[in-house]
């Protein structure tokens, strides 16, 4: 893969887990977890939320600068969604949503290596690059 791209990590969290990231209720048995994190100046923000900050940014700026409000508007207002994406918690590293090769490694491994114990259930990597990713659909123009 090129080196010019950027990464992010997403975590499948269990129920236990996402419940007490999304409450900021640190238990002792999550601190390896949040050992990792301050190791890399990393944290964790619900990816149901940040779909909720992008709805809510786009109705408050006017939806024609957000190609996918259509898309996450229904994402957020389907239960079957919703249950989903609170379970679902991206990766920030010094407050960026997407970062460097050698940080994405270290923070993948070392969050792997803590695994299903840590209540971490699965590991998602994305990155960058416009051929891995599914783009905003086209605007039909105006007549």
């Amino acid at each position: 893969m090129d080196d010019r791209w950027q990464f992010q990590l997403r975590l499948d969290a269990s129920a236990e887990l996402a419940a007490a990231l999304r409450e900021g209720l640190a238990r002792p048995e999550h601190e390896p977890l949040f050992d990792v994190l301050r190791k890399q100046g990393a944290t964790l923000k619900c990816q149901f939320y940040a779909f909720m900050d992008y709805v809510d940014e786009a109705q408050a700026r006017g939806t024609d600068g957000y190609p996918l409000y259509a898309w996450t508007k229904a994402t957020v207002e389907d239960p079957a969604k919703k249950a989903k994406y609170l379970r679902v918690f991206t990766v920030y590293v010094d407050g960026e949503e997407v970062y460097g090769r050698g940080v994405t490694d270290a923070l993948e491994s070392e969050l792997r290596a803590l695994g299903a114990g840590a209540g971490i259930e699965r590991i998602a990597r994305f990155d960058t690059n416009p051929a891995n990713n599914p783009q905003p659909p086209e605007r039909p123009s105006s007549p």
